[in-house]
């Protein structure tokens, strides 16, 4: 345990070849209006640059912690080494090639309280740059485990769940879908997902990215 006040919000972020974009996915954090949080990087076996770059955000501040899986394991294994040394009670999800709007966490938790669910996620802007492509994917106000079993509605990088009322959860062993199987079992314990009408994440999509091969993850 660190020394200190607890954070109220963990940022899991899993790093693998992300040197290009970490330090803006990181910067996004840091310009959050609620400031608050303490940021887990989770090195995943990565072999590009990514080091240094990791090393020189955690010394410039104290917020940042670092962290490595033994060797390549996949993004579920290395965001469950964030959540079992997280600290605060809200777990919000970040990937290293994506960017939060600086209200994110201020907006999404504030809605999350006011509507007293403990699951929440939100709209977000997807860009394909390769492709020149750009859009908003919605989220609707209000899902339930049998809607996501239809489609699921829940972009990692937006999602928050509340420790405080789920205790500890963590993502389940699988190669694709970690996130999604984890939705499922958190809509167990609760009758929805809050979902925020608000475009507060930039994902940035790519062919290298898991979720880019929908054919293989179904």
């Amino acid at each position: 345990m660190m020394p200190g006040p607890l954070p109220r919000v963990s940022v899991v972020i899993p790093v693998f070849n992300a040197a290009e974009t970490l330090a803006d996915t990181v910067a996004s954090v840091q310009s959050q209006s609620l400031q608050d949080w303490e940021m887990l990087l989770v090195d995943d076996g990565s072999t590009d640059g990514r080091a240094a770059i990791m090393a020189a955000v955690a010394a410039a501040d104290p917020r940042i912690r670092c962290f490595a899986t033994a060797g390549q394991q996949g993004a579920g294994p290395a965001r469950n080494v964030a959540i079992t040394a997280a600290r605060g009670r809200f777990i919000a999800f970040l990937d290293a090639d994506d960017q939060w709007h600086p209200r994110k966490l201020d907006l999404q938790l504030s809605a999350m309280q006011a509507a007293g669910l403990p699951f929440s996620c939100t709209a977000y802007l997807r860009v394909d740059a390769a492709r020149g492509l750009r859009h908003v994917v919605g989220v609707p106000i209000h899902a339930s485990r049998a809607d996501l079993l239809k489609t699921n509605t829940v972009a990692c990088s937006t999602a928050i769940y509340d420790r405080a009322h789920f205790g500890p959860r963590s993502m389940p062993p699988l190669r694709r879908r970690q996130d999604f199987a984890l939705w499922l079992e958190l809509l167990r314990d609760t009758p929805s997902v809050l979902g925020l009408p608000l475009v507060l994440l930039t994902y940035r999509a790519h062919d290298g990215s898991l979720s880019a091969h929908k054919g293989q993850a179904a």
